[in-house]
């Protein structure tokens, strides 16, 4: 009985051996099977594909440039400290090799109620700053640029050519400008809000557009303001940003710091930064303070940021109508109207509520004033307003001697009367 017991026992452990060898061998065919259906994969990726997944990493190689602190903003964000004469706007052939300029001269201010003391970002809320000499710069990931789907996309506002009044392309205004004279600058306070924006590639912003050229291909502007845009950011925050173009927005010029142009001199604002806090409904108002203008001495076009924070220049050889002066002004709301679910868009303009609801309600700009050839700044005359929608974004402009020339904007896109 024991002899017999223990050859069945032998048996048992023996089978058992066998079985775990087995299991063994399968599971390793598998894992080759699995490993070879990934490889297959890979190899059979669409060459247009990759050839875009590598001009992705050469444009991050290219535009996030080594820096000497990293700060994790709350919302996400990745900021790095990048050395002044390292960054991106110095990649540029007639950059290359210089350091930031001194101050330029300021415009003559007129007093004026201001409340940009308030204005702050996320990511500096906890007292981090970028040492002397570097820069704060978002860092560009790989998620931002595929959401672009192309790197010629991405950072670049493009649309087709835009008409005097306003703008074809599905975007949609509600602006005051002047023009007909020489203008070599441009002043106002904007109060921030987060409006809804229900599209993926739509925006809402609000900004200082300073213009020039015929508004065909060979179009100028400088721009900067506040803007919410999923597609950009990949979150609905506002966000403090720049643009430029020198040919209506067809190939040259970019967002903030995404291409070699705008020259940043300031280590606490991130240009692409969400802005905290923001204005509320019947409730407290946070504004931007923003100026524009070109310095008489070098001739390039300077911004500050709200009360004497200069945050850096655009080199006048950028541009070609702008190298003398902007033929026009405008301040306003824009957003763009995909009609991705075949009505009008429900992405808000400003607090997403019309002008006529006034103060705390509706969005504003105030304090508008343009600089003149003796770099003065003076109030706006002759002044022009234009909504291409009303019943779906409107504008209400009005005078005081508080806020100077102001106006209330916006409004909340589709609504019975904006079908």
């Amino acid at each position: 009985m024991a002899s017999s017991s223990s050859f069945s026992s032998s048996t048992v452990t023996s089978k058992f051996i066998g079985f775990l060898l087995l299991l063994s061998s399968l599971q390793l065919d598998l894992s080759l099977g699995s490993d070879l259906h990934y490889k297959n994969q890979t190899s059979f990726r669409p060459k247009k594909e990759i050839q875009n997944l590598r001009r992705i990493e050469e444009y991050l190689k290219r535009i996030n440039k080594p820096s000497i602190k990293t700060i994790h903003s709350p919302d996400g964000d990745v900021i790095e400290c990048v050395p002044s004469h390292r960054q991106p706007a110095f990649d540029h052939p007639q950059l290359r090799g210089q350091k930031p300029l001194d101050l330029p001269e300021m415009p003559s201010i007129a007093n004026e109620t201001t409340n940009e003391e308030s204005f702050n970002q996320l990511w500096s809320q906890s007292g981090e700053c970028c040492p002397i000499g570097s820069i704060p710069i978002r860092r560009t990931t790989k998620t931002d640029v595929l959401r672009a789907r192309s790197v010629r996309r991405f950072g670049r506002r493009l649309k087709k050519p835009i008409r005097r009044d306003s703008s074809g392309g599905g975007h949609e205004h509600a602006v005051v400008f002047v023009n007909g004279e020489q203008y070599y600058g441009a002043k106002a306070s904007i109060n921030v809000w987060a409006p809804r924006v229900t599209d993926a590639y739509e925006f809402s912003l609000s900004q200082i557009w300073l213009i020039s050229g015929s508004f065909g291909h060979d179009l100028n502007t400088i721009e900067a303001g506040w803007q919410v845009s999923p597609e950009l950011y990949g979150d609905n925050y506002p966000r403090f940003f720049t643009y430029w173009t020198t040919d209506a927005y067809q190939a040259t010029g970019c967002y903030n710091l995404l291409c070699s142009g705008f020259v940043q001199t300031n280590n606490k604002i991130a240009i692409g930064a969400a802005i905290s806090p923001r204005s509320s409904y019947n409730g407290r108002q946070f504004d931007l303070g923003l100026m524009i203008w070109k310095d008489p001495k070098h001739g390039h076009w300077w911004l500050e940021l709200g009360n004497g924070l200069l945050v850096g220049y655009w080199p006048v050889f950028l541009f070609s109508h702008l190298r003398s002066h902007a033929s026009m002004v405008q301040f306003g709301g824009e957003v763009v109207n995909s009609r991705s679910s075949g009505g009008h868009t429900g992405t808000q303009m400003g607090s997403g509520h019309f002008a006529d609801e006034g103060f705390e309600k509706a969005a504003y700009f105030r304090n508008l004033q343009v600089v003149d050839w003796d770099n003065n700044l003076l109030p706006l005359s002759n002044l022009h307003v234009l909504a291409d929608h009303p019943a779906c974004y409107n504008i209400r402009q009005g005078k005081n001697n508080v806020w100077g020339t102001y106006f209330y904007y916006g409004g909340p896109g589709r609504n019975p009367r904006c079908p």
